[in-house]
């Protein structure tokens, strides 16, 4: 495959998945608004800009339906959803004779709605102030339609090497995302005991940990499993280490091992070797791993590590498929 092609439907994958992230963080938090003090509104706030990797320029002033408007609408700041939705679309452009005529109408359709000027001005903070439904019809609307384009590309494109790259960016932007989340969360799971009685004193604690379960469309999943009991420990080993849930880290990066092998089976790369170890480690580190010497280590540190290793994933992926020189494609 050109690497043009593989670089374009890499990304479009990861700004579609990161779109839907941004979108589903700020839907949960506008509807927890109702059950919160003003101090905890600032927390969470916060805590939603920790978990999208502190956008530049993007502030917490006091007033959750203009971080919302700047998240969901700002052109200038490619963290929000719009920008990330227009880079989505702008790269499936490039590889138009690679992906569907269903994909494309779904994403075209989607960047439509969301650049028309009517939609802007329908969810402006001054006309929703009274209506605090319409910014999160709307983001439900966007993170439907990003599900329905997963939908259509898993049902009407080939599940050749194309479609690899569009998992290996779907998974590795979702690992990453899912890590941040955890990271940004940590204090309200593991602070330390005299924050925790704050938190208690103030009733939030269930709302808290409840929201970071909907934050990764977790809630029912978990539920499932381990019945509306919410502990840290057992949120923690779900969003880690759950094999068959599609938003756990473990999953993720399961698949996205699937994904690069089948990319370097077909392609046959001989030069692999290297993103074979990386991605292979990080997956046994967390298919061998339990939830108690997990919690027996720095979490944040173990959170950051493994940002890091798919940090250097990613940086090798390019090297392999995007990057690399002519002389060593040919000698593969």
């Amino acid at each position: 495959m050109l690497s043009r092609v593989a670089d374009s439907l890499y990304w479009m994958s990861r700004y579609l998945e990161r779109a839907e992230h941004t979108t589903r963080l700020l839907d949960v938090n506008l509807n927890l608004m109702l059950d919160e003090s003003a101090t905890s509104a600032d927390r969470r706030w916060q805590r939603v800009l920790l978990a999208l990797g502190n956008p530049k320029d993007v502030v917490w002033a006091g007033d959750p339906y203009a971080l919302t408007q700047t998240l969901t609408f700002d052109g200038t700041n490619p963290a929000s959803i719009r920008s990330l939705l227009i880079a989505a679309r702008e790269n499936s452009r490039h590889v138009r004779e690679q992906i569907s005529t269903e994909q494309w109408d779904r994403l075209n359709r989607l960047y439509l709605e969301v650049t028309r000027p009517q939609t802007q001005r329908r969810v402006e903070p001054g006309t929703m102030a009274l209506e605090p439904e319409q910014p999160t019809e709307f983001l439900q609307h966007v993170m439907e339609a990003v599900h329905q384009f997963q939908g259509v590309t898993d049902s009407t494109m080939s599940h050749g090497e194309g479609w690899q790259f569009i998992q290996v960016g779907r998974y590795i932007e979702r690992a990453s995302a899912t890590a941040s989340l955890l990271q940004a969360y940590h204090a309200e799971l593991w602070g330390d005991p005299e924050s925790d009685a704050e938190r208690q004193t103030e009733g939030n604690e269930y709302l808290e940990w409840m929201g970071l379960l909907r934050s990764a469309t977790a809630f029912e999943a978990y539920c499932k499993v381990y019945t509306a009991d919410l502990t840290p420990e057992r949120i923690l080993e779900f969003l880690l280490l759950d094999e068959e849930f599609p938003h756990s880290l473990r999953f993720s990066i399961d698949s996205l091992q699937c994904a690069l092998e089948a990319i370097q089976h077909e392609g046959g790369k001989s030069r692999a070797d290297k993103l074979r170890r990386l991605s292979g480690r990080l997956q046994a580190t967390l298919n061998y791993s339990g939830v108690e010497e997990i919690l027996e280590q720095d979490i944040v540190a173990y959170l950051q590590a493994i940002q890091a290793q798919c940090r250097e994933i990613h940086l090798v992926i390019y090297e392999l498929y995007v990057d690399y020189s002519i002389q060593s494609a040919l000698a593969s």
